[in-house]
């Protein structure tokens, strides 16, 4: 069987191979704590130990028990879109109307959906080297050119405006950034998103934000949307981190008004519609006593940062930038091995931790780099960290 071309552009999603190979070590002798093993702790996976809040899992047994789940419009239940609108204005003072947001089935379509609307056969699209690999292989499966530039500490790990002025060419169509990033936990400075919309407006081009981990920021000097910077901005989100709904796979994103009657119809034929029932069970993440709990959430997200944070450079790892948000850090293991990808499975085998090499997130810096998740809590993480240090 041929397969398509496009599969030639679309690396492995390490992390999972990686989780894969910790799941079989977890199942050995080894990790039995009835033999006397000790269990794997995964530090490795960006899914929140918190699942969804009791009013959103009510929610949802209502609209199963009152046979709610046909489809929605393809945009989304009219009254979810009226939700999100009313949260923007809440927490971030924004006027973002409901006819601008498109409801999706995870940010994952958000993404795979405006890519296809913008992106043309050889377009060239901007990221920083770290990010995410599902961003990059959205612009390849739509027939784009993601280009990666290498991001360092002194930026964050994020693009500024500099680096895309500079690399813009002839085939450049806009950027894909992320804010707060996986893997680094780190967000862009307002004044220097502007300066990245700004240069990106001047030449005619689109700016994509992924802001997924918007809700979880731990410092008020970045805990800002890129939707402040214009009605041109394109805002992807997700209930997934802040509102703990990973498996719920729902989303949403913030267009251009021109664009969201282009983006529907491509929702049509591809989506239909995100889950009905995902859909009513988030209207209860906006009830306050959801909003508490999340709140609550972000809280202990903080604490765990704190945590890790120190216990990590005293280790000997390299934390060149606390994250600021999200729930991981970036971390250089350097001192301790040539390699992250073999740190890591070093790691599993013998502390039974497990923990994500850098190699998928771009390979500026990926062999030096690891990715450690403090979406688990205190005990566990605090036990890793005995573990790392008897290995070490």
């Amino acid at each position: 069987m041929k397969l398509a071309d496009r599969l030639r552009h679309i690396d492995p999603f390490y992390v999972m191979e990686c989780a894969k190979a910790a799941d079989e070590i977890a199942r050995s002798a080894a990790c039995d704590p009835a033999r006397g093993g000790r269990p794997m702790l995964y530090l490795n996976i960006g899914e929140p130990d918190f699942t969804a809040p009791a009013p959103v899992l009510e929610a949802a047994q209502r609209c199963l028990s009152a046979g709610r789940t046909q489809y929605t419009p393809a945009t989304g239940l009219p009254a979810l879109r009226e939700a999100i609108s009313r949260w923007y204005a809440e927490r971030f003072g924004l006027d973002v109307p409901a006819r601008r947001i498109v409801v999706t089935a995870g940010a994952s379509a958000a993404l795979q959906l405006v890519t296809l609307a913008l992106v043309n056969e050889g377009d060239e699209v901007l990221l920083p080297d770290p990010s995410y690999p599902c961003n990059r292989h959205f612009v390849a499966a739509a027939g784009g050119r993601a280009r990666l530039l290498p991001a360092d500490a002194a930026a964050r790990f994020q693009l500024d405006a500099a680096a895309v002025q500079a690399a813009w060419g002839g085939h450049t169509r806009g950027v894909l950034l992320a804010s707060p990033s996986n893997p680094t936990g780190t967000s862009i400075a307002p004044a220097e998103m502007q300066r990245i919309v700004d240069a990106v407006r001047a030449r005619g081009g689109f700016t994509i934000v992924d802001e997924i981990y918007l809700g979880l920021s731990y410092d008020d000097a970045f805990a800002a949307s890129a939707l402040r910077f214009g009605d041109d901005v394109i805002s992807v989100n997700s209930f997934s981190k802040y509102f703990s709904m990973t498996g719920w796979r729902l989303g949403w994103m913030v267009l251009p008004e021109p664009l969201v009657a282009p983006v529907e119809r491509l929702a049509q034929n591809l989506f239909i519609c995100a889950s009905s029932v995902a859909q009513h069970a988030a209207l209860a993440c906006f009830e306050p006593a959801s909003i508490a709990a999340y709140e609550e959430r972000r809280a202990a997200f903080r604490a765990r940062r704190d945590l890790i944070v120190p216990a990590l450079r005293q280790l000997g790892f390299g934390v060149p930038v606390v994250p600021d948000g999200a729930f991981y850090v970036w971390a250089d293991v350097s001192a301790h091995a040539a390699s992250s990808w073999d740190f890591c499975f070093d790691m599993m085998e013998r502390a039974h931790v497990a923990l994500t090499p850098g190699r998928d997130f771009g390979p500026h810096a990926g062999e030096r780099f690891m990715r450690l998740s403090f979406a688990s809590g205190l005990p566990q993480l605090e036990e890793a960290v005995r573990r790392l240090s008897q290995a070490l």
